[in-house]
């Protein structure tokens, strides 16, 4: 193996690794411990919690109120008019809580106000306060059975008075499972879509007001979202993200000032609360799709989506579909792979020679080095032959690497015996504590077995470096999802044959004098 390949390996392995550090960042295990409490069933019930208001020395009750479809379970309180838990099913019948104990409740006006419960149903919920100011808030929770509700907030005024600042926030933070715990909190994101096409998307950070020249903002993680879109933008005056620090998740709100010269005034927020299902995003033409993750070659990410969710179509298998996809990407990067692999074999070839010349000059660098380029040259072999053709094909990896591990569409989607869940490692058995996964294992074997038939190098050094990259590849793919690793070891399969066949036919080239 020439030394560009060796580098070539280093440098995938190094930008593979950096990347899943950078998105697995340990958070605090007490915010771990919350969402975990977080993620139970509520149930309805009635606490009394007693809190001063801010315009009385009155003290009422807090009431929580269910709501219970097929796609959710929420539950309202009156205190600030908010929601203190939305679970959504997920496509194993999980209940996820969206609405993490660290932030609960969201969607909250007034903290301090306890508010007159007008009316209650599945399908819409009405509260009201009168302020002894002179103002009056509705808001009004119009609700449906699918993943998109809507938020109307009234506010009017029987005296010239100035009206509290209204917002519409979520957060800190988004639940998820808790499988995703360890790194929802660097995946965390706020992120807003332009108005005007072609409707970009811009991912806000910490103390980032943004004009309402938006048509939605939201708070996203890995495979959940909360959208926020407003019937008219520009009722709201800014878009603003905070967080404490980094240690905790990002929050959104859509700020609003009451116009002073209005006596009443409505703000109504459509708003999308559920998972980044691709194909779903997409029905509600609202450009939310753009909010799933297709990494830095996202054009490539979502060509190699489309194909996987054509051939779903075919095998209704996730699994089967990432194999024939695999193959299909194999077939187009074959006039680079068999580049790449003949010009390994070549190099294989000539090593003798080489290693010959090295000995002979070691004293005279500039004679070994014109001597070198001779053995090249009569021999037609290209010493980067191997090396171009490789990096050409790392978008492509990177794309569907990407792809598979940010489609919700994967989520406890299962493929043959115990792989139960193509977005999460395979799990083959349990040892105490520790997971065994047989994929991993199965993919370095196959790694080390391409390197002995490739073998072309007599530095020891590179060797070793050689050797080992098949053990550095399994333990960083011990954790990741049993989809990605399933490609690596279809694309192993597919390359051991293509080595296969090219060294059994460069093995009958004579070497020329």
């Amino acid at each position: 193996m020439q030394k560009e390949f060796v580098l070539f390996i280093i440098l995938s392995t190094v930008t593979i690794f950096v990347w899943f550090s950078f998105f697995s960042q340990q958070p605090r295990q007490a915010y771990q411990d919350s969402v975990v409490s977080a993620n139970v069933q509520c149930s309805q019930t009635q606490n009394e919690n007693y809190v001063s208001t801010t315009n009385s020395e009155k003290y009422t009750k807090e009431e929580h109120l269910n709501v219970e479809t097929n796609q959710y379970k929420a539950v309202f309180t009156n205190r600030g008019a908010a929601i203190s838990s939305w679970l959504i099913k997920d496509k194993n019948g999980q209940w996820i809580n969206l609405v993490i104990s660290e932030s609960s409740p969201v969607l909250i006006n007034f903290p301090n106000l306890f508010y007159k419960i007008v009316s209650k149903s599945n399908n819409k919920i009405v509260f009201e306060y009168v302020s002894k100011d002179g103002w009056k808030i509705t808001k009004i929770y119009n609700l449906s059975d699918t993943y998109m509700h809507n938020l109307s907030i009234i506010i009017e005024k029987t005296v010239n008075v100035i009206v509290p600042q209204i917002d519409v926030k979520w957060g800190p933070g988004l639940g998820t499972d808790n499988n995703e715990l360890k790194e929802n909190i660097a995946l965390t994101r706020v992120l807003a879509c332009s108005a005007e096409k072609p409707h970009t998307l811009k991912k806000l950070k910490n103390d980032f007001a943004l004009a309402p020249i938006h048509q939605w903002a939201a708070l996203d993680n890995r495979y959940f979202l909360v959208a926020f879109i407003p019937k008219t933008p520009m009722d709201f005056d800014k878009i603003i993200p905070s967080r404490f620090d980094k240690k905790h998740p990002y929050s959104v709100a859509l700020t609003a000032t009451f116009p002073e010269n209005v006596i009443k005034k409505e703000y109504s927020v459509d708003f999308y609360l559920g998972p980044k299902h691709y194909t779903h995003l997409k029905t509600y033409k609202l450009d939310l799709e753009k909010t799933v993750d297709f990494g830095f070659f996202g054009f490539l990410g979502k060509i190699a989506f489309a194909v996987l969710t054509f051939f779903h179509k075919l095998t209704r298998n996730y699994g089967w579909s990432i194999i024939m996809i695999t193959a299909a990407i194999q077939v187009v990067i074959l006039p680079l792979t068999l580049k790449s692999l003949k010009s390994a074999a070549a190099m294989k070839r000539v090593q003798p020679i080489v290693k010959d010349i090295q000995t002979k000059y070691k004293d005279n660098p500039q004679r070994l080095k014109a001597e070198m380029l001779n053995v090249y040259r009569t021999q037609k072999v290209n010493p980067l032959g191997g090396c171009l053709p490789m990096f050409l094909q790392l978008p492509i990896f990177w794309a569907f690497f990407t792809m598979l591990r940010n489609a919700y569409e994967l989520r406890n989607e299962g493929w043959i015996l115990w792989i139960k869940d193509l977005s999460a490692p395979d799990q083959f058995m349990h040892l105490g504590s520790f997971s065994l996964n047989l994929l991993p294992i199965i993919m370095g074997l196959g790694m080390f077995l391409q390197q002995k038939m490739t073998a072309a190098t007599s530095d020891p050094t590179q060797r070793k470096i050689m050797y080992i990259m098949p053990v550095v590849f399994t333990c960083m793919f011990w954790s990741f999802s049993s989809g990605l690793v399933i490609y690596w070891i279809t694309s192993s399969i597919f390359s051991i044959i293509e080595q296969y066949m090219v060294i059994k036919k460069d093995s009958v080239v004579p070497i020329h004098s």
